[in-house]
C-alpha cells in the first residue's frame, strides 16, 4: 500500500475499533511519537495504547496532503472524558515503507481550550 491508502486504511481501523486489523498495517519496526507528551511507542505498544485508551469513541479523516511514501493528515476524535463527549484534532504525519506504516508522529489539540487572551500580549 502506498502512504494514501495506509492513512485511509488507518483511519477506517482506528474509527471501526478493529484493534486485531491495526498491527497488520504497522511495520515491524514502527514507531509513534507523540509530539505534545513526549511518548513515544513501538508497534505492539501503539496498538495497545489504542486498543485500552479509555473512551475512545471516533475517527474521522478530515484532510490529507500526500507526496511519495509520506502524508499528512488531520483528523477529528471524539471521546468520553468524565462522562462528557470530548472533541480533538489530531495532525499525523505518516511514513511508509515496504507497503506499511513505519513511522508516524502525531500532535493532538483539545477543542475545549479557550485561546489566550490577547491582553497577555
Amino acid at each position: 500500500m502506498n502512504a494514501d491508502d495506509l492513512l485511509t486504511r488507518l483511519g477506517d481501523v482506528l474509527n471501526g475499533h478493529r484493534w486485531a486489523q491495526l498491527p497488520i498495517l504497522l511495520h515491524p519496526d514502527f514507531t509513534c511519537l507523540l509530539v505534545h507528551t513526549g511518548e513515544r511507542f513501538t508497534r505492539d505498544e501503539w496498538v495497545r495504547f489504542n486498543a485500552e485508551y479509555p473512551g475512545f469513541q471516533g475517527y474521522e479523516l478530515v484532510d490529507r496532503v500526500v507526496s511519495g511514501d509520506r502524508a499528512a493528515a488531520r483528523a477529528h476524535v471524539t471521546g468520553l472524558v468524565a462522562g462528557r463527549l470530548r472533541h480533538f484534532e489530531v495532525a499525523e504525519f505518516l511514513t511508509a515503507k515496504n507497503g506499511l506504516i513505519a513511522d508516524l508522529v502525531e500532535v493532538w489539540a483539545d477543542l475545549d481550550q479557550a485561546p489566550p487572551t490577547r491582553d497577555n500580549r
